[in-house]
């Protein structure tokens, strides 16, 4: 890159990620620039003529390959907003979207409605678990990851956002959990994406943790398998919310509906899709 100015320069690194395919070039390119000057983007637009150093040149180079090459912003960037929190993410953990906003919504929904704590499973950078302890600060929430990167991410996001009622336990699933343990709530958006699915070599997903994404029997086990023992660890009337592929709707409700889950539902996205089931349990 000659130009050096900050009005050329986004304009030359906006062509670029145009003609690598970005989805959302200029949107990218002013996050990469706003990145390495430290600036929010109100900046690119009072101080166009500002001139950039030959350091700085260099230091955004680098970070264009690397979203030249399909890299998601939120690696780039080691950070993304969800439910308006600023998360630190790494390559460890799935990136949080949007889409799972609804999740933490219909939650809510029934963590309003009941008394007791909330359990987030495969919590990963932490952003289920700490979007519902920022709206419920005198409810505890526990969240638990069987990568240990992960449930060192999400207990450093907790603490940069003081949400100290949200804590993190490292572990499979319920294991780390004590006898007798009971929530109200029990949340997860766990790996659902069958292992032949050739979605996983497109887009984003190809730079995400593949334990994060893929659960054998077409997507379904480890959905299987936190619906069949949510039912030791939620208090009578507590509702399991799982999140889910678009395509995945009857079969969770299946899956919910034979272990003897009540009020089974399926609760579209933003983008009108199947996203989230939710069960409750009456024994």
């Amino acid at each position: 890159m000659s130009a050096q100015r900050i009005d050329s320069t986004l304009r030359a690194i906006t062509a670029r990620l145009v003609e690598s395919g970005s989805e959302s070039p200029s949107l990218d390119a002013s996050l990469l620039l706003c990145h390495i000057l430290g600036k929010p983007r109100s900046y690119l637009l009072t101080w166009p003529e500002k001139q950039l150093d030959d350091s700085q040149l260099a230091e955004l180079e680098l970070l264009l390959m690397r979203r030249e090459q399909g890299e998601p912003m939120a690696y780039i960037l080691g950070y993304r907003e969800f439910w308006s929190l600023n998360l630190k993410v790494a390559t460890s953990t799935l990136i949080p979207r949007p889409d799972t906003e609804r999740l933490v919504e219909l939650a809510l929904d029934k963590a309003l409605v009941s008394e007791g704590d909330i359990l987030d499973l495969g919590t990963g950078t932490g952003a289920i678990a700490l979007a519902l302890a920022s709206e419920l600060p005198d409810r505890n929430v526990l969240g638990i990851d069987f990568q240990k990167s992960a449930y060192q991410l999400a207990s450093e996001n907790r603490d940069r956002l003081a949400l100290y009622n949200a804590q993190f336990m490292h572990g499979s699933w319920y294991s780390p959990l004590e006898a007798g343990a009971k929530f109200a709530v029990i949340t997860s958006n766990p790996p659902y994406i069958d292992p032949q699915d050739p979605h996983l070599d497109q887009g984003d997903v190809r730079f995400e943790p593949r334990t994060a994404l893929v659960a054998q029997e077409h997507g379904l086990a480890d959905i299987r398998y936190i619906s069949v023992h949510a039912r030791q660890f939620l208090a009578t009337g507590g509702w399991l919310l799982l999140e889910h592929g678009y395509d995945q709707g009857e079969a969770v409700r299946d899956i919910l509906s034979g272990f003897g889950f009540e009020q089974v539902s399926t609760e579209k996205d933003f983008g009108d899709n199947d996203r989230v089931t939710l069960g409750q349990w009456n024994r």
